[in-house]
């Protein structure tokens, strides 16, 4: 198995509320490479639970491009993409119960999971478990196990049939320290043993300060990355540069700014100083 890649470009997702259209996203690009773990973060409404459930194909994009490995999204029939989410994607949707059957023990559910790829050699359910650290729970009813245990559940459940993707919305929400530790490490250890490309949501600054690369996303639109904990501002396709919250809380709507250039090819920008402003 290798991890898939995730391009968009110009990715526009409009959905209706009250008799009007709202642009859930305008113009998003974001570029994953194959076995990158990578979390998605801004404020609720931002966009990015969207974002991953258009990497799923649980929606379709209004506009734009979007390449999962091989696949693009925006001209697959319904089929195909029930084909993708079977093989090559794997969603843990918010809110562990969500991915489960709660009938059904840790070992039955992710065999239950794995019916979509019968066409292929997966690993025995058990190995499956083992990753996310389940193997003495493995027949364990749901109900005797804590918040944290059913979470790495759902996450067995997601990558049941070893996907080359695997979209993690919000998977650490609502758990305690303890919990909440495990399951990243969970996340991390088959993103670095699998190769398995990882895409996760998440609000949580102290998980998104242990993640190798974060996207933020504010009003539909990439704000800024963090690479090993420093963020960073991101030049959008059109050219456009989205300023940093602590940056913009400072300037006000108008503000003219000067770009300027040194000889090593940097870029400076400083206030104008206009008339009437003090």
């Amino acid at each position: 198995m290798s991890g898939l890649a995730i391009s968009t470009s110009g990715l526009v997702h409009i959905y209706r509320s009250q008799g009007h259209d709202v642009a859930a996203l305008s113009g998003i690009g974001i570029t994953v490479q194959p076995g990158e773990l990578v979390g998605l973060l801004g404020p609720s409404g931002a966009g990015k639970s969207t974002l991953l459930q258009l990497c799923g194909g649980l929606l379709t994009p209004s506009a734009g491009r979007l390449q999962i490995g091989e696949h693009n999204l925006a001209t697959m029939t319904a089929p195909e993409l029930d084909r993708m989410r079977a093989r090559d994607v794997g969603i843990v949707l918010q809110g562990a119960g969500r991915n489960l059957i709660p009938y059904l023990t840790p070992v039955d559910n992710v065999r239950h999971a794995q019916r979509a790829a019968r066409d292929r050699t997966l690993p025995p359910p058990q190995d499956v478990l083992e990753l996310v650290g389940l193997t003495d729970h493995a027949r364990a009813p749901l109900t005797s196990l804590t918040p944290g245990q059913l979470q790495l559940c759902a996450v067995a459940a997601g990558i049941a049939t070893f996907p080359g993707l695997l979209l993690a919305d919000e998977p650490t929400s609502q758990l305690d320290h303890q919990a909440r530790d495990e399951v990243l490490a969970a996340i991390s250890t088959i993103n670095a043993s699998t190769g398995m490309t990882v895409l996760l949501v998440t609000h949580d600054p102290e998980v998104a300060a242990l993640l190798p690369r974060t996207v933020t996303i504010r009003d539909g639109r990439i704000a800024s990355e963090g690479r090993s904990g420093e963020e960073f501002a991101v030049v959008a396709t059109d050219g456009s540069l989205p300023l940093p919250p602590h940056v913009a809380e400072l300037l006000a709507p108008g503000t003219l700014l000067r770009v300027t250039t040194t000889e090593d090819g940097d870029v400076r920008l400083s206030r104008v100083q206009q008339e009437g402003q003090s």
